[in-house]
């Protein structure tokens, strides 16, 4: 009986050894993750406020969110960002079109890459008294 004691360490070891590769590998990739989402809900916030701003104002805000969220490297691509407005008279839509690749480095393991593709439509309304 008084060998017994102390056989649990390995298992103790191995279990923390689990632990904190899943700690670092979510340190790497939460941020990448919650930025991406972050700037997705912010596309679709000034989308709906697009009724009286030029196309070239709402890049900018696109760009000025993404470059505080830390993803603006991505915007750099011109195919990773296309807005429209369409429409005549008092309905229209305005359209955000972000499509681009991030790579999360994982301490140099592993690269994942994330991609992104996301279209928001949302309606602009003028002229509306």
């Amino acid at each position: 009986m008084k060998r017994q004691r102390g056989e649990g360490k390995v298992g103790c070891l191995v279990s923390l050894l689990l632990l904190s590769a899943l700690g670092a590998a979510a340190f790497k990739a939460v941020p990448v993750y919650y930025g991406n989402s972050e700037l997705v809900d912010a596309c679709e916030f000034i989308a709906s406020g697009a009724s009286r701003k030029p196309v070239e104002v709402l890049e900018r805000e696109v760009k000025e969110k993404a470059r505080s969220l830390g993803v603006a490297e991505v915007l750099a691509d011109k195919s990773a960002l296309r807005i429209t407005k369409s429409g005549n008279g008092e309905v229209g839509t305005c359209t955000i079109t972000l499509r681009y690749v991030q790579v999360i480095d994982f301490y140099g393991i592993y690269q994942f890459p994330l991609t992104t593709e996301k279209r928001i439509t949302k309606p602009i309304y003028e002229n509306i008294s």
